[in-house]
């Protein structure tokens, strides 16, 4: 009997990890498609039909005339003002409202909290949003893409939800010493809840780094446009002119824009790839502590 079991669970563990493989390959294969094909010969990759599994000839050309484009170091610029001060003011204000909205002894606790879970479901709509933003005076400017998404109600229930918690003795101590509120948040509650932070920040970070549809209608001057918004133009519009120019004919003009828009499409994803190993440790932590207790 003990083995027929052992050679169920065998079969068993053999088919999960079978299909995880296959899960990993179908979300992984896209991704180095794209690595192999930004290394690859122009002239080769234009004619190649199939799975591509290496590089077909090493060629930097693509990646020249990328880090040659002045607008990528301008949408660089840009973006990473959006995310470095975005994510700094999301986490600071998500924070300050989770805090609130976890304390027992807050007046119309659940009052505000159905509130905003309702914003969830029912929005004013994209013309009521640009005419508040233009209202206000954040028009072209990269504060628009900024302010008006402070919150995100999905990670302010989470953050809640944690702080949620952690132990009431906890702040009943701090009270007795003299400790205030922001004390309390900030010396007690955020130490305690940094793995559900590291999350919310990757998921704000990666919300502002792909961000480029708000970018787009509340932003027309070109050198405050984020990286996101050149890349659309280069994959999208095939605008690689600026980058080919100087290549000799149309034909070899044609061929280098194909892994142009590889290198670009790498160089826009790796530094937001980078990031996610750091916080890794903390990603399913910090989502089920977020998620289950309270």
């Amino acid at each position: 009997m003990a083995l027929k079991i052992n050679i169920m669970e065998r079969t068993s563990l053999i088919i999960i990890y079978f299909v995880l493989f296959l899960l990993m390959m179908m979300t992984l294969y896209p991704l180095l498609h794209v690595v192999f094909a930004s290394f690859s010969n122009p002239n080769e990759i234009i004619s190649y039909r199939g799975l591509l599994w290496k590089p077909l000839g090493i060629n930097f050309e693509a990646y020249k005339l990328v880090f040659s484009n002045p607008n990528i170091y301008t949408g660089y610029r840009n973006t990473l003002f959006i995310v470095v001060v975005g994510v700094s003011l999301n986490l600071f204000v998500t924070a300050l409202g989770a805090y609130v909205l976890s304390r027992k002894n807050v007046m119309w606790n659940n009052v505000f909290m159905a509130l905003i879970v309702f914003t969830m479901f029912f929005s004013g709509g994209l013309v009521p949003l640009y005419l508040v933003v233009k209202g206000v005076g954040l028009t072209n400017t990269l504060w628009s893409t900024i302010l008006p998404f402070a919150v995100s109600t999905f990670n302010l229930i989470v953050m809640r939800t944690s702080f949620k918690s952690v132990p009431d003795s906890l702040e009943e101590s701090a009270k007795i010493d003299g400790a205030n509120h922001f004390i309390i948040l900030f010396r007690i509650i955020i130490p305690l809840s940094l793995p559900v932070l590291a999350v919310m920040g990757l998921y704000y970070a990666v919300e502002k780094w792909n961000g480029w549809f708000y970018a787009s209608i509340f932003i027309q001057n070109r050198d405050l446009f984020p990286l996101q918004i050149f890349l659309r133009e280069i994959l999208i519009l095939s605008s690689t002119d600026n980058m080919t120019s100087g290549s000799a004919a149309v034909g070899e003009q044609f061929q280098i824009s194909a892994t142009i828009k590889y290198a670009t499409i790498m160089v826009a994803t790796v530094p937001i790839l980078c990031v996610y190993p750091f916080i890794q440790r903390f990603f399913v932590k910090g989502v089920m502590i977020g998620a289950i207790k309270g």
